[in-house]
């Protein structure tokens, strides 16, 4: 705030400059792997070139190094790496709850989850890496989906099992609204086998919402830094793998003179309303966003002055989606609704405290509006 003397004798004027609202980021992952942070402290490190990742961890005993690099070589700016001691079930548990104070992210990859199967490759990493079954790899990757759905914040990009006689079977076991699964594997310079896709996928998330928006498919984009891929499938082959009746796997695909491509935007939900990872994404930072503008209304009165601020401040954010075009629609009318009023806050859940907003939103792909609603209590606000 500046002030200075006008001229009129006895008043000052205040220039009073307005605080930016906070920004809200988005295709920001969270990395867990195993590797040793060079300060012993078991907290995760937020990374904003890849050189960084040497000047926190002593060394990288998995993919996670690699997974890094291909986040940023694929226009990745920030990202958030927790080193885990231990490639477990329980270590992992015990990062993913650690992970939970971090509010910037809203993506989460674990590229240790997998581990390589090659004979040889084991034999020269035996001291760091060991063999998993692929029932132990399902596990830890149901894991990592409870964590997202209980967060409500977060997707997960997943890496299939790198053998292509596997992918129906591991597809079958994993749904989620909130995840996506990524096959096959990548050829880098910087190692002599394939490595999981997840960063490099996370990568092109990054890029894709910082060019487009969230709203935008991350697909038919080229992949930087790969050399190739660990097998190849055909547009039959894919098309097997994205049944209508579930969730799909998104595969990564040679073409000719237009290079290594991420060809496939489904995600493990068999509801069709969440299919696509565009528009799933959409509804995950619809929330962020309530929980970041309007988080100090929770304790204001259920009245109609609290309705009022909620259908305003909920409709501009809605109409700026429906500008970028994340909505469809001819008109805002079209693309999406508020509602908030006397009837969706009956005095029954005004006595028990609790304020009721309803939205619908029309993303680009579905032909009608998803629903959701907005539920504050005392112990905060919930999309849902």
């Amino acid at each position: 705030m500046q002030t200075r003397e006008s001229n009129i004798p006895g008043i000052s004027l205040e220039y009073v400059v307005p605080t930016p609202d906070p920004e809200l980021l988005t295709g920001v992952p969270v990395f867990f792997g195993l590797a040793s942070p060079k300060q012993g402290v078991k907290q995760p490190k937020k990374l904003t070139l890849a050189t960084h990742f040497q000047q926190y961890f002593d060394s990288a005993k998995g993919y996670l190094a690699d997974t890094v690099t291909g986040f940023f070589e694929n226009g990745g700016r920030i990202c958030y790496v927790m080193g885990l001691s231990e490639n477990t079930f329980k270590a992992l548990k015990a990062g993913l709850e650690v992970s939970e104070v971090l509010e910037d992210i809203d993506l989460v990859c674990v590229p240790d989850i997998m581990l390589p199967s090659d004979a040889e490759v084991i034999a020269m990493q035996q001291a760091v890496l060991q063999l998993r079954s692929d029932a132990e790899v399902i596990a830890m990757q149901q894991a990592v989906l409870q964590h997202c759905e209980r967060m409500g914040d977060r997707f997960a990009i997943l890496d299939a099992l790198n053998d292509p006689q596997k992918l129906p079977g591991q597809r079958q076991q994993l749904i989620s609204r909130n995840a996506a699964l990524y096959a096959p594997w990548l050829k880098v310079e910087s190692r002599p086998h394939p490595i999981p896709p997840s960063g490099h996928i996370a990568g092109i998330y990054a890029s894709c919402d910082r060019t487009v928006g969230v709203h935008g498919a991350p697909a038919n984009i080229p992949l930087t830094g790969v050399l190739d891929l660990s097998f190849s499938l055909t547009s039959t082959e894919q098309e097997q793998l994205n049944l209508a009746t579930g969730g799909g796997v998104n595969c990564i695909r040679s073409f000719q003179g237009r290079g290594m491509r991420v060809w496939g935007v489904r995600t493990l939900s068999p509801i069709p309303e969440w299919q696509y990872v565009n528009v799933r994404r959409i509804f995950i930072t619809f929330g962020r966003w309530v929980n970041m503008n309007l988080a100090d209304t929770v304790f204001e009165p259920n009245a109609f002055p609290l309705w009022v601020r909620l259908q305003r401040e909920l409709s501009v954010y809605c109409e700026s989606l429906w500008q970028q075009g994340a909505l469809q629609g001819a008109s805002p009318q079209e693309a999406y609704y508020v509602k908030c009023d006397a009837e969706t806050n009956p005095p029954q859940n005004r006595d028990i405290g609790k304020v009721i907003a309803e939205i619908g939103l029309s993303p680009t792909v579905p032909g009608e509006f998803i629903q959701l609603l907005l539920v504050q209590s005392n112990s905060g606000i919930t999309v849902t």
